[in-house]
């Protein structure tokens, strides 16, 4: 499921020129993190979290940083075939046997 849209939206990013050079890892990670402040600046702007509001034609909001977030992520797995519906599934699997807040954690 989440393959199939990876591939579509490394497609689309190719079209649209973002891949013409490969970028380095960390770089594709501060990517994702810009993406995740920008929700965050929303938030603090006092956005709610399902808000989207459009600025020139462009959506925005919270739902929308979110979603940038999670195309740049399926984008990088597009490229370099990363198996992301198993690697979800796996972890979702191992999440379910954990104890209750594990780690010790209070967040």
């Amino acid at each position: 499921m989440l393959n199939e849209l990876a591939l579509k939206l490394n497609k689309t990013a190719k079209e649209h020129g973002w891949w013409e050079a490969e970028k380095p890892f960390p770089e594709v990670v501060a990517l994702c993190h810009s993406e995740l402040s920008e929700a965050l600046e929303e938030y603090r702007d006092g956005k709610g979290y399902g808000e989207v509001y459009f600025k020139d034609g462009k959506p925005e909001g919270i739902p929308i940083e979110l979603a940038d977030c999670i195309i740049r992520i399926l984008d990088f797995c597009g490229m370099h075939g990363i198996d992301i519906d198993s690697a979800i599934d796996a972890k979702a699997r191992y999440n379910e046997t954990r104890p209750y807040r594990h780690g010790g954690r209070k967040a």
